[in-house]
């Protein structure tokens, strides 16, 4: 139960709802153990009338009358009682459960990348749905039948002690067997429910990169292959579902024989002490069996709450490691700072802590407001590795990036993301509608400045052409789209935050030349101002920029002009040159 303490604080936040609710449950238990007495009385006042002890008949059907209307009485009373219960307790669940979950994905949100590069989807999909569905369990059904089961025992055992000390310690003598089996059998049930979580994760982080890659595998014609890769996965997960249900199945048929068996000392102990005196009369005995079949589920129940708490317990320790998960990337500075987009780096270095590898070696430059800067390199030589340094998706490992003269890890991270639009290499599109995905950028935005940044990226009139226009939905990630067109709709929906800082990292490399020099003229002619970050392979994306730097291997390696590098005889006139000669030839 430790792990579980975390939920604590939840029913502390919902003790009102859950003091209710076992308040409900005790009325409704003492409610419901009216009954077995007013049987008892009944069958007695007919053994007392047939044995001669009371021959007034009326005065028999008279309170046998009572009895049966008390009795109903009772039971209706009990039952809407149990009916609150549900409405009180069950809801508190609910409650918990969607207070973990928001709380789950909070923490998605606030963790850096590189907690997701190490971690799978399916399995972080798996947590919020799966193993809080296993927590709400615990929360709502164990709480509410751990208490009713306990109310119950309680009261039956105290109703039972004055009727007959004797007959009720041989109606219990098996439940402390029952408790060292729960207990062995407990054991057991959290192993294999942590084994069944993870099959789980696996399970699911398979499937969703079979979606996501749907098209590749078919490509490839590797369906059969995939298949067989999940059955075998699919056959561990059944495996271990099944390994732990047969441990869960001896819970039931061993409630039932030790039930079974208190019924038999019932009516042999009892009926022993009925024919010696030592009862009241023969419907004790009755009212024993009424107890002991009234207890049947609540026991049996045990195995049931206690796989519950097993399970619950194996999934909160999942959540729990992942909740204790600490980002490296946070803000020490909660002031919200208007940026007006100067940059600088100064001795940045900055290397991969899941793979040791060094991408940024000494990076020393500076571009000022307004300014366009361009950034050109071979592939793996740290171009996307610098913006995202410059957005905060990491830390730097030592050096100073500096933005508007503060520190960068001065600056509150969502004032300064706030102010960046920034369009990824991996271009990534929800499945929502083309305005939707460009109001992302800024979901206030109206009609008109929505259309306003399409035609800046060029993808207007595209956008025209397609049935529904700007309502047209989009599939996951864009699929019904050519790779220029997501570009495009990226491009828009950092433009219409109209950032200070605009990040391109290489997001024209699907679009052909004209529509290129399209964007860049309009890019250009923004009517405010903002610093501009271009990664391309195109040495036409950006040799208009006020300064072009040259990556390889992680430093710099040339810096200066479209004009000064073109006399360095270097990387970037070579670049240049093949480029311009292919342009050329496609002409």
């Amino acid at each position: 139960m430790k792990e579980l303490s975390y939920i604590n604080k939840y029913f502390s936040k919902y003790k009102k709802n859950l003091l209710s609710g076992i308040i409900i449950i005790i009325a409704a238990r003492i409610l419901l153990l009216i009954t077995p007495g007013l049987i008892r009385n009944s069958i007695n006042v007919i053994d007392n009338y047939r044995t001669g002890v009371n021959t007034n008949l009326e005065l028999v059907e008279s309170e046998l009358v009572t009895n049966i209307f008390l009795i109903l009485l009772a039971s209706g009373l009990a039952g809407i009682f149990t009916f609150l219960t549900r409405q009180t307790i069950i809801n508190v669940s609910r409650y918990v459960e969607f207070d973990l979950k928001n709380e789950i994905y909070s923490q998605y949100q606030k963790l850096s990348l590189n907690f997701y590069k190490i971690s799978q989807t399916g399995d972080l999909m798996n947590r919020i749905s799966e193993d809080v569905a296993k927590v709400r369990m615990y929360v709502g059904p164990a709480v509410m039948y751990s208490i009713n089961t306990i109310t119950l025992l309680i009261i039956v055992v105290i109703y039972m002690y004055k009727q007959s000390p004797e007959l009720t310690f041989y109606t219990l003598s098996p439940l402390p067997f029952l408790s060292f089996t729960i207990y062995k059998l407990s054991k057991l049930i959290n192993k294999k429910s942590i084994i069944v979580q993870e099959y789980l994760s696996e399970l699911s982080s398979f499937s969703q990169e079979s979606f996501s890659g749907i098209a590749l595998i078919k490509s490839y014609s590797i369906e059969e292959k995939n298949y067989e890769e999940f059955n075998t996965l699919s056959e561990k997960c059944k495996d271990s579902q099944i390994s732990l249900v047969k441990i869960q199945a001896l819970f039931f048929p061993l409630m039932i024989f030790l039930i079974g068996l208190s019924n038999l000392f019932v009516i042999y102990v009892g009926g022993v002490q009925y024919l010696e005196g030592k009862l009241e009369g023969i419907g004790t005995i009755a009212e024993f069996i009424i107890y002991v079949n009234m207890l049947t589920w609540p026991v049996a129940s045990l195995g049931w709450i206690s796989s519950i708490i097993q399970q619950a317990e194996a999934s909160q320790k999942r959540i729990n490691e992942f909740l204790k998960q600490k980002s490296e990337i946070i803000s020490k500075n909660n002031k919200e700072v208007d940026i007006s987009g100067d940059v600088e780096f100064k001795n940045v270095n900055f290397t991969y802590k899941d793979t040791g590898i060094q991408a940024l070696k000494n990076i020393n430059f500076k571009i000022d407001k307004g300014d366009k800067l361009g950034i050109i390199g071979k592939t793996g030589s740290g171009k996307s590795t610098l913006l995202n340094l410059i957005v905060r998706l990491y830390n730097i490992d030592n050096g100073e990036l500096v933005i508007d003269e503060n520190q960068i890890n001065d600056v509150n991270i969502k004032s300064l993301r706030s102010q960046i639009g920034y369009v990824p290499q991996d271009v990534f599109l929800f499945s929502d509608t083309i305005e939707n995905n460009i109001r992302f950028g800024s979901v206030n935005s109206s009609d008109k400045e929505v259309i306003e940044v399409s035609k800046i990226s060029d993808i207007h009139d595209d956008i025209l052409g397609f049935k529904n226009k700007y309502k047209t939905i989009l599939g996951e990630r864009g699929v019904n789209l050519s790779g220029g067109q997501k570009q495009r709709i990226s491009i828009a929906r950092a433009l219409i935050r109209k950032p200070k800082l605009l990040i391109l990292d290489d997001c024209l490399s699907a679009v052909d030349t004209e529509t290129e020099e399209n964007i860049i003229n309009s890019l250009n002619n923004l009517n405010y101002s903002t610093t501009t970050i271009i990664v391309s392979h195109r040495v036409s994306s950006m040799k208009n920029a006020n300064k072009i730097i040259v990556l390889n291997n992680g430093h710099i390696e040339e810096m200066g002009t479209h004009s000064e590098l073109m006399q360095m005889n270097g990387y970037y006139k070579e670049t240049y040159e093949q480029q311009l000669i292919k342009k050329e030839i496609s002409e």
